[in-house]
Parts: C-alpha cells; structure tokens; sequence
C-alpha cells in the first residue's frame, strides 16, 4: 500500500510558486470612476425629471394602470453613435405622434453577450479595432444616451454586467436581462437594485419559467457585492424592485408569441402571483432573427392586441420589442467600408418598415 511518504515530492528550490493569484491576467486598467464620469458628463434636474417620468409612465403600462402598449424600438447593438442619433432624430416625431397609443422607448444596446467570441459592443470596443477603450467606450456611451434623452426619447439598455451600470443607469428608462443570464443570480441581484423597470427574457431554450423566476427574485431584498460611485468594491443592499415583467422571445423549440403560448406564460404568471402581462419580442427565435419576418410578427401581434381590445378584453400584451436601424439586415463589423445605419450584430428592419409598423401597432 502507498503511504504519503513514498509520493514522490518537488523540490521547493527548483519550483517555486511565489504568485497564485491573477495567473491568467495580462494586465489591470484604471478607468474613472462614475463619480467622475457622471460629473463630467451630468444628467441634468431636466433630465432628471423627463427619466423618471418614462420610468414611472412605464412601470404603469406594465401594471395595467396605463392602457397604451409599450414599444422598444431601436438598433440590435450601437457601433455608430452618429448613426444611433440619425436614428432617434427620426424615431422621436412618431413617439410624440403617437403618445396617447404607444410608449415609444428607443433601444439603446451598449454591450452585446456573444455565443462565442465576437465584438462585445460600444462600451467594451467603441474603435471596433481590438484596443478595448472602455474609458472612450463609458463616456461615448453616457453622452449618447444624454443626447437622446434632449430629444425627448426615453432609452433601454440591456445590463450585462453589473459595474458599467454604476456609469450609465441614471440615465435609462427601461432595462433588459437578456436570455443567457436570466438565470444569473448576479442579474437578478443586479435588477432588485436597479432604479427603472426590468424585462427578464425567457432562457434561449424556451424556458419562461426561468424569467418569471428571476421576476420573482429581482423583487426581493438582497445583498450583493458591487461598486460605489467612487469605484471602490462595496457590499450593496438592494430594496428590490417591483417593476420587473417577463419577455417572450421564443427559444430553441420555435417562437412562443402564438395564443397558446402567451396564455401558458400568463397562467405561470398568475400562479406564481404576478401581474398577468406579457412583452413580446418580435425578433430573436419569434422571427428566426429574420427582420422581413420581424414585421409580419410585429402585424400580428398589433391584430391580436386589437382583437382584444375589440372583444371588450383587457389586453395580456403590454409591450412589443422591435430591431430596427436605418437601413435592412447586418453587416460584419469587419466589413470593410461599413455601411452607415446598418446593424453589425442581429439584422434589424430598415426605417421606412419600422415607421409602418408603428404606426401598425398604433392602430391598436
């Protein structure tokens, strides 16, 4: 029988660990705290109160307090921030045409989570080349988002990970927990803290249990560890946030907007002690990420939620998110000239269709 001491053992003089930590990180770089970027770059007392009116104007609709439909229109991702303000100077005629119906929020996406590897987004990359200037990436990001708040749009942003809100979230109206980190317990942590309403997307496999579980837990009180505006590592204790709402989004089954569907996810919803609502997305696995297929969802769910409403219903459907950019499809963010107002991620329906199907939905 073998005994510790007849393992053979290693010499400490021949080798030596003396660091056991970070072995695998090539570098550490400051970046500004959002102390100093938010000062720099100010949400203003106007701002200020245009923000929470959207937020507390959304957070109605999704209660059902507020019987106009909630419309997240905007790029799949922002690598253009010329392009993305081209885009919102023509988004924000038809959010004012049509308030009494629609609440128009423009989508607003900083950092895109990859299957693989991939661009990572505007904030990661902002030179599309590789040199990760987040520093650049924070500050083109958070003025951008100003810019369109002077336009009158309310913006959403997704929230991949939880510092870069600590630089931009003040800002944002409507946020999003995409389908590959529902689950995530640091999402959902994330959310009970966040100070605007929260969509969970169904799992990428269909699953809407998973995003009506991470409703339930954003609504609780947690602590978590985070960052202060200062940058410094902080135990943070949220109140939990009640303004969160599920998203269908289809999965790897097929799309799950149908009839059937909507009424299995509003059933999980009442059981669970939820509002009965739904936002739907017309993209991702409900159109195959096909955006000439996007707008016959988009018509769709406008005749359902007409149908409804016809029918003397309260309507289950309180929002509708849509991909679109200036001009149809995508591009690789290789491409080599790009092409101005075109997606580099998922393809997006060009103005001239998103405008119809705006004004298709405000029909409702």
């Amino acid at each position: 029988m073998t005994t510790l001491g007849d393992l053979p053992r290693t010499s400490p003089s021949t080798d030596t660990v003396e660091n056991t930590s970070d072995r695998r990180v090539k570098a550490f770089r400051s970046i500004p705290s959002p102390d100093v970027i938010r000062t720099e770059l100010p949400l203003t007392a106007r701002r200020a109160v245009a923000v929470q009116r959207d937020r507390d104007e959304i957070a109605a609709i999704l209660a059902g307090a507020d019987d106009r439909l909630l419309v997240v229109v905007g790029p799949c991702s922002v690598h253009d921030p010329v392009a993305a303000i081209d885009y919102a100077r023509r988004l924000a005629p038809l959010a004012t045409q049509y308030d009494d119906r629609l609440k128009i929020v423009m989508r607003v996406y900083f950092e895109k989570p990859r299957t693989t590897v991939g661009w990572k987004g505007l904030i990661n990359d902002p030179g599309m080349d590789g040199t990760y200037d987040v520093e650049r990436g924070l500050r083109t990001a958070r003025s951008l988002l100003l810019d369109i708040i002077d336009l009158g749009l309310p913006v959403g942003c997704e929230f991949l990970e939880p510092t870069s809100p600590q630089y931009i979230a003040d800002a944002v109206a409507w946020g999003a927990i995409g389908a590959r980190t529902t689950e995530s317990q640091v999402h959902r942590q994330l959310a009970s803290g966040l100070s605007m309403p929260i969509g969970f997307k169904n799992g990428t496999d269909g699953n809407v249990q998973v995003a009506i579980d991470g409703v339930k837990a954003a609504a609780a009180q947690h602590v978590f560890f985070g960052v202060d505006d200062f940058g410094r590592g902080a135990l943070v204790e949220s109140a939990g946030n009640t303004d969160c709402h599920i998203i269908l989004r289809g999965g790897t089954p097929g799309p799950n907007y149908d009839e059937v569907s909507i009424a299995d996810a509003v059933a999980a919803l009442d059981k669970a002690g939820l509002p009965a609502r739904v936002m739907i997305d017309a993209s991702h696995a409900n159109s195959g990420k096909d955006h000439v297929r996007q707008a016959q969802v988009a018509a769709e769910i406008a005749a359902s939620v007409r149908a409804t409403r016809a029918a003397g219903r309260e309507p289950v459907i309180s929002g509708v998110m849509l991909e679109s950019f200036i001009e149809a499809g995508a591009q690789s963010p290789d491409a080599e000239p790009l092409v101005y107002g075109k997606s580099v991620t998922d393809k997006c329906m060009d103005w001239e269709v998103s405008a119809a199907v705006l004004a298709d939905l405000a029909r409702g």
